[in-house]
């Protein structure tokens, strides 16, 4: 389908490398700072190796940032050697030792609260942040991600089971170790996590889909592409009722333009039948270029 051109010119691949990896340290920054000011002081253990760094710390004090060295450093090794070759690569290596440095640095910061339920909420927007930043450079922070990868290989199960069993287990753990209110405290903070991963990930309402049935879809058509500059794909459809050829036509808009192509629809054929609804993710020219 026909967008808007793409920039003229791409962008230097040396640039694009450092931005890469300036992500990868910013998003794993990020996570650290989160994890000292509100889930370590906390006790909200919320999964992953930063959770058995909490339970392991508040057990026997030993310092998170080690504990997370040790979990991260063999899980890297072994993801190498089991999932094959250097998949994973330098930018994952860079995440897998940059984020436990970083909470070392930052082990004196005072917690920012020691509201139980706000440091979930803002401690999972924290994390939730800087992973979703590390992910988008196509790096990972190693960790537990590493290992529910190589369950999911050798067991079969899929690999959001696998992301649940073991998150669910760090949970629990910490159910025990402290008590079921912080676990339940700890499961508020990995939804937030989740949900500000993808919204860091896809952002918010970033394009919309129009579906368009119109008597005069060729007026339509070509007052699209003349007045809102966005490309039209037409589909073939049937009507149910008479079953009757009925073409359908696909636009991609940003947010901002679909008031415009509402009413440039309306102005070319006031009986159309519209649906606009949400694009997850679009890839291609007028959009992302990834």
């Amino acid at each position: 389908m026909m967008t808007k051109r793409r920039r003229d010119h791409e962008m230097n691949p040396k640039v694009s490398m450092v931005l890469e990896y300036g992500q990868i340290l910013l998003g794993s920054a990020i996570v650290a700072i989160a994890f000292n000011l509100f889930l370590l002081p906390n006790r909200i253990a919320s999964g992953g190796v930063s959770g058995i760094s909490t339970i392991v710390y508040d057990v026997f004090g030993i310092e998170p940032a080690f504990t997370q060295w040790a979990f991260n450093i063999p899980l890297f090794i072994l993801g190498i050697l089991l999932l094959g070759g250097m998949k994973y690569g330098v930018k994952t290596l860079i995440g897998t030792l940059f984020l436990p440095y970083v909470v070392y640095l930052t082990r004196h910061l005072e917690p920012a609260t020691t509201d139980p339920l706000l440091a979930a909420l803002f401690g999972g927007i924290g994390v939730g942040l800087g992973l979703g930043i590390v992910f988008r450079s196509a790096a990972s922070t190693g960790g537990t991600d590493l290992a529910a990868q190589i369950i999911n290989k050798y067991t079969g199960l899929s690999l959001g089971a696998c992301v649940f069993i073991l998150d669910g287990l760090i949970v629990a753990t910490s159910a025990i170790v402290f008590n079921i209110e912080l676990a339940l405290y700890a499961l508020i903070a990995l939804f937030i996590t989740g949900k500000t991963i993808d919204l860091v990930q896809m952002g918010v309402g970033y394009a919309k889909v129009a579906l368009i049935i119109s008597n005069k879809q060729e007026e339509v058509r070509q007052s699209i592409l003349r007045d809102v500059d966005r490309g039209v794909t037409k589909l073939s459809g049937y009507g149910g009722y008479t079953n009757e050829k009925r073409p359908v036509l696909m636009c991609v808009v940003h947010q901002t333009e679909v008031t415009k192509l509402k009413q440039i629809v309306k102005s070319a054929d006031p009986s159309a039948f519209v649906v606009v609804t949400n694009a997850t993710e679009v890839l291609g020219e007028g959009f992302k270029n990834q």
